[in-house]
């Protein structure tokens, strides 16, 4: 091998090895938003979650999409924030919203632009015995069990969240568990804004289901032995 081969060789390997350590780094900054998304909701810190998301980011969420600033402040700061906390944004007395977020898959993109990731997210949340509810028909505690497939976008060397698109899962009362889930305990989107005045700006189609029905949320990455995608059959 003359020189100028092996000089173009090493060049090679120094270039794949920046693109390994810079999708690495690119994993973990993806994984500590995501994570940071959860801590700030566990604290209902609204206006902080809303500014995780690209300016043109969305939410997939109860059979509702919210689009855009205006949708994703309808959804955090107008909808959660005041059945929730009564317009504070942040804890307040008697409330619980621990929002446990793990079992990632994060995957980059060649050119390290963008992100697919796929989460797991399990609720504990309610209202202490002393706090009055602030809205009606709010369940004092429950359960709630979901899962994340979102979108990534790079911008101006920024991580930020994309699409949000959480499916719930299951709820239930704690007293009773999910096995005693009651019909429509929460209830999709049926309206949009503005119509429903904190509702999405579109409605999912296909609907999504809710335990006990159960379906599959389409994985975005192929299985890691056999490389095949998974179709519903």
């Amino acid at each position: 091998m003359t020189t100028a081969e092996e000089f173009g060789r090493l060049t090679r390997q120094v270039a794949d090895l920046a693109q390994e350590v810079g999708s690495l780094r690119d994993v973990n900054a993806i994984r500590k938003l995501q994570h940071a998304y959860g801590y700030y909701l566990d604290k209902c810190l609204y206006d902080e979650v809303v500014d995780l998301f690209a300016e043109s980011g969305e939410v997939r969420f109860m059979g509702g999409v919210f689009k855009g600033r205006d949708g994703l402040r309808r959804l955090y700061c107008d909808r959660f924030r005041q059945n929730f906390t009564g317009g504070y944004n942040g804890p307040v007395y008697g409330f619980l919203l621990d929002h446990l977020i793990l079992q990632d898959i994060v995957d980059v993109a060649a050119n390290r632009q963008s992100a697919l990731g796929r989460f797991r997210c399990f609720m504990q949340a309610g209202r202490h015995e002393s706090k009055p509810a602030t809205r009606p028909g709010l369940p004092s505690q429950w359960w709630e069990g979901g899962l994340y497939e979102n979108e990534f976008v790079r911008e101006s060397g920024v991580w930020k969240i994309k699409v949000l698109n959480y499916r719930a899962v299951y709820h239930g009362l704690f007293e009773k568990g999910w096995a005693h889930t009651p019909a429509d305990f929460v209830p999709f989107f049926s309206e949009t804004f503005p119509k429903d005045p904190v509702g999405p700006d579109a409605l999912m189609a296909p609907k999504p289901v809710l335990w006990p029905e159960t379906d599959v949320l389409a994985f975005h990455y192929e299985h890691p032995v056999t490389g095949k995608r998974w179709h519903a059959t």
